[in-house]
């Protein structure tokens, strides 16, 4: 027998080693302390702003190959439009020419009948030469042409003639009302004169009519006017002649005081006061004396308040400073006691830390215990 080389299957291998790089991969996550403590996956973080950045990139690439695309469009359907224009164009030419050329009215058979061409087209066959196809007028056809053509020329001549009638009776009636309406203007313009007179001479008696008015306003307003004078000159004689007796200028002080309700004091006039009497001042001397006296007494009983209450608060500051000092005597005295409790439970602390560290934990663990610990993520 000979010795095949048959292909090893890697397929175990592979999924053992992407399991292994799973299972570090997953250590690497749960055993980072940063990442487990925070909750924040800066990988997954940064692979989804590159999915998102490549996703954006596509989608632009998508809307720019879109836009091109659309313009294409309509480019290739604005040239399909120009073509199909070109081609109406052309073929619109083409039958026109056609028209001209082959299809003139002047070539058809009928042309001596509808455009009365005495150069029609005529055929240059024999006559012999034709066949049944090529007949156009048949004997006995159209016996009564003439008949009819006398006929036609009679119906065209009472036409006419009755166009002309019509014409000369229509010219008659623009005429007479023309006629009539140059008449009817005249009288309007006649009647526009009287009215214009009418109205000028109404125009002259209402301006009279006002010019008296006004000159009558006028004369009453000047009679007013001199009464009003007049007026005035009367009642600034009487206010010269008042204020010349009033109490103002005669200086009377009883003027100065008016009286009001009973029970009120009387109310001095401002614009009449001449100035207080001497019993007016000797009272307010008096009472100015008064006041000052009452003032010196008030401040008198007030000064010794202050001696008082000075009094008062330097016994009361006395008081306070004793009560301090005796509060600092306490404070410090059990301060004192405080560091002797500490001192005590500082040196009993130490004994006992001593006997935790030399008698009950003498095996201390190495690392190879510690190490025996967290081995895999499950």
């Amino acid at each position: 027998m000979y010795k095949a080389d048959l292909p090893v299957d890697q397929s175990i291998e592979k999924a053992v080693e992407r399991r292994r790089s799973a299972e570090s991969a997953r250590k690497a996550r749960i055993y980072n302390t940063r990442l487990r403590v925070l909750g924040l996956d800066l990988d997954a973080l940064n692979k989804q702003v590159q999915e998102k950045k490549h996703q954006q990139n596509t989608e632009l690439q998508w809307g720019k190959a879109f836009d091109k695309l659309r313009e294409r469009h309509d480019e290739i359907l604005l040239q399909q439009d120009i073509d199909e224009r070109e081609k109406r164009a052309a073929l619109h030419t083409d039958l026109t020419q056609y028209w001209a050329t082959q299809q003139r009215v002047e070539d058809s058979r009928d042309a001596d009948l509808k455009c009365s061409l005495k150069g029609a087209f005529r055929f240059t066959i024999p006559e012999g030469e034709l066949g049944p196809a090529s007949m156009t007028i048949f004997q006995g056809e159209d016996t009564g042409e003439e008949q009819r053509r006398r006929e036609q020329m009679k119906k065209t001549d009472r036409d006419l003639q009755a166009q002309k009638e019509d014409n000369e009776r229509r010219r008659m009636g623009d005429k007479h009302r023309e006629s009539l309406m140059s008449k009817e203007l005249v009288h309007q313009d006649l009647k526009g004169v009287q009215l214009h007179a009418l109205e000028e001479e109404c125009r002259k008696a209402t301006r009279m009519a006002l010019d008296n008015y006004n000159r009558a306003l006028a004369a009453e307003r000047a009679e007013k006017l001199k009464e009003q004078h007049r007026r005035e000159e009367r009642e600034n004689l009487e206010e010269m002649l008042h204020t010349a007796t009033s109490d103002m200028m005669t200086e009377c002080a009883e003027a100065a005081e008016r009286e009001v309700e009973r029970g009120r004091p009387t109310r001095v006039l401002i614009d009449r006061w001449k100035g207080m009497s001497a019993e007016q001042l000797s009272a307010i001397q008096r009472e100015r004396e008064e006041q000052r006296l009452e003032r010196q007494r008030q401040r008198d009983a007030e000064k010794i308040r202050d001696t008082a209450r000075e009094l008062q608060l330097l016994k009361l500051s006395r008081e306070a400073e004793e009560e301090e000092r005796r509060a600092e005597k306490l404070r410090r005295e059990k301060r004192i006691q405080t560091d002797h409790f500490n001192m005590q439970l500082a040196r009993e602390q130490q004994a006992h830390q001593e006997y935790l560290n030399k008698k009950l934990y003498t095996n201390k663990p190495t690392k190879d215990y510690f190490y025996q610990f967290n081995t895999g993520s499950r």
